[in-house]
């Protein structure tokens, strides 16, 4: 198979983080297998480029990197009160004309919306940048508390930790979940996070006394998905009221714990679907969904498309 090329366009002073997020999702070797991503990097002047971090790195590639790439990422894009340049804006179009995916972290939303690849269409940026994305874009539809958008040919994200978010995001949509879990657990990432949760743009009331992680009960969770998990049994188990529970997901996790009980069934089913040949109603129980009819509702809300078709494409790949 051959990898699908991405390619991140950068400017000085680029953001050393969100670059080297991005590179770990797309281009870290991953058990001795043949690549899925060829991950390399570009900038409107090829030679010496500062970075946030205090180092210069030397970039090779110039924009024409991007007429061959399947997608192009921009790792921020600061400062964001300097333009681009006509050439990079006829960059990012001409590679969204020619059928290249045009992804953002932070940032490099705005190089997004200079070059109209956004307008009409929803977007995120980092929560201190959402006011002044929408100020100087007014045609850009701004959400100011999702972690990112994906409109399939164009993505954007929040903030740095967002970006691997939306990185692994689109590891699941071109391998499946299976593989993309993989990268997660080799970079010690916990499960993914949705693009709707939020973005934690508000500090949250000092907590009361003895307010702790959620991590051990969630942790505790994902080996129970099958054994009549509900809310319930989750607030027992953290030794919680139900209301209390509600609130801790809503400050730590941005959803509530049916929603994120939900997605983390759906998760297991993509993966029984992409690596086993399982029937849809024994998938269903394994996953706490009680039956065929269900999953499939379910499956289709959150994924768009059928149990059978996701397996179709994915499991194939496997």
């Amino acid at each position: 198979m051959t990898p699908h090329r991405v390619v991140a366009l950068l400017r000085e002073p680029q953001g050393a983080f969100e670059l080297g997020g991005a590179a770990e999702v797309f281009g870290a070797p991953r058990d001795g297998s043949a690549p899925y991503y060829d991950f390399s990097v570009c900038a409107e002047r090829p030679g010496p480029l500062r970075t946030t971090a205090g180092y210069t790195m030397v970039v090779e590639a110039g924009l024409d990197a991007l007429e061959t790439a399947d997608t192009v990422l921009v790792p921020g894009w600061l400062p964001t009160g300097v333009p681009a340049s006509p050439a990079v804006r006829a960059a990012l179009r001409a590679a969204h004309r020619r059928g290249a995916r045009v992804a953002s972290i932070c940032s490099g939303a705005f190089a997004l919306a200079e070059a109209g690849l956004l307008d009409g269409r929803g977007a995120t940026t980092h929560w201190q940048r959402t006011a002044r994305l929408a100020a100087e874009f007014p045609a850009v539809q701004v959400a100011a508390d999702v972690l990112y958008v994906d409109h399939g040919d164009v993505a954007t994200s929040a903030g740095s930790g967002a970006g691997i978010d939306l990185c692994l995001h689109l590891v699941r949509t071109d391998h499946g979940a299976a593989y993309a879990a993989r990268i997660a657990r080799s970079m010690v990432l916990p499960p993914h996070r949705e693009g709707s949760q939020l973005q934690y743009a508000a500090a949250p009331a000092a907590p009361a006394r003895g307010d702790v992680s959620l991590a051990p009960v969630l942790e505790w969770a994902l080996t129970r998905l099958d054994d009549g998990l509900g809310v319930a049994r989750l607030a027992a188990r953290a030794g919680l009221s139900e209301r209390t529970l509600a609130r801790r997901f809503a400050e730590q996790l941005g959803v509530s714990p049916g929603q994120w009980l939900l997605a983390r069934r759906i998760d297991a089913a993509r993966v029984l679907l992409e690596e086993t040949d399982l029937a849809v109603d024994a998938i269903a129980a394994r996953v706490g969904l009680s039956s065929a009819v269900n999953l499939r509702r379910r499956f289709r809300a959150a994924v768009g498309t059928t149990p059978g078709a996701y397996r179709r494409v994915f499991g194939e790949r496997r």
